[in-house]
């Protein structure tokens, strides 16, 4: 990838420009005026370059990122014209590879899903279908995903809406560390340090499902076990399949409708 053209410069958009010139990325990126604060620091602070327009974007770059809200896709589509080929990369949730080519009639159409760790190259970065030249344009922001099936893209992009649930739970344990007296650094530092402890667990012994590593821990008598029983009787586990079954509903309604 020699330019990367960015339709729609938003927090996510911006997580992507920070990541890949963090990696070395040389290239041009080429911005829409969308946001012209943020488009402005960018290319400030990161070599980039603010167009005229979405069209101008669309001419000037080799590879599109479209990083619009999934209903303002539409909008942008009846701005540009693409080159016959030329590959839009959409961060769209919920908007599928066959409304994309309805849109895009011209362009090789691919869905990305990353979060924002992006700018610190440590996201989950998800591709779907499988497209070497989009995997190797992204790679650099973090673990790569290439997904051939749709439907698993969509249970991708669940799993990614846990990212940000995960924090709201982290904060609600490090408050009741606080709420008993400890300084909010060292709850801080506890909390996330414990999470880190079974990431890293986790990770190293792939063998082992994530239960059978928990009840290695959780054994009869210990602390550990004691709180489990409590857990266990609590309805949080259906709280967060329910979640995910808002999420997942919404996308796929979301794929099934008319095209304006």
């Amino acid at each position: 990838m020699h330019s990367l053209g960015i339709l729609g410069v938003g927090e996510l958009t911006e997580k992507v420009v920070h990541g890949l010139r963090r990696a070395g990325f040389a290239g041009e990126i080429l911005l829409s005026p969308r946001n012209a604060a943020r488009a402005a620091a960018l290319a400030r602070d990161f070599d980039c370059r603010v167009l005229a327009d979405n069209q101008a974007v669309v001419e000037a770059a080799e590879l599109l990122l479209l990083g619009v809200r999934p209903p303002e896709v539409a909008a942008v589509a009846a701005e540009v014209r693409l080159r016959p080929g030329q590959r839009l990369v959409s961060l769209a949730a919920g908007i599928g590879l066959e409304q994309l080519a309805t849109l895009f009639p011209a362009a090789q159409c691919v869905r990305l899903m990353l979060s924002y760790a992006a700018q610190f190259n440590q996201s989950t970065v998800v591709v779907c279908p499988a497209d070497g030249e989009t995997q190797g344009a992204f790679a650099s922001l973090g673990n790569l995903v290439a997904l051939e099936d749709e439907a698993a893209f969509e249970l991708a992009t669940v799993a990614a809406c846990m990212n940000g649930w995960f924090y709201f739970l982290l904060d609600d344990l490090q408050q009741w560390l606080c709420d008993k007296g400890m300084a909010e650094a060292d709850a801080r530092t506890l909390v996330l340090g414990n999470l880190q402890d079974c990431l890293l667990s986790a990770r190293t012994q792939p063998g082992q499902s994530l239960k059978a590593l928990g009840e290695a821990i959780a054994t009869p008598g210990t602390f550990t076990a004691d709180g489990l029983k409590v857990l266990m009787h609590q309805p949080v586990g259906a709280t967060w399949g329910a979640a995910c079954e808002v999420v997942l509903d919404g996308l796929l309604t979301r794929s099934k409708l008319p095209l304006p």
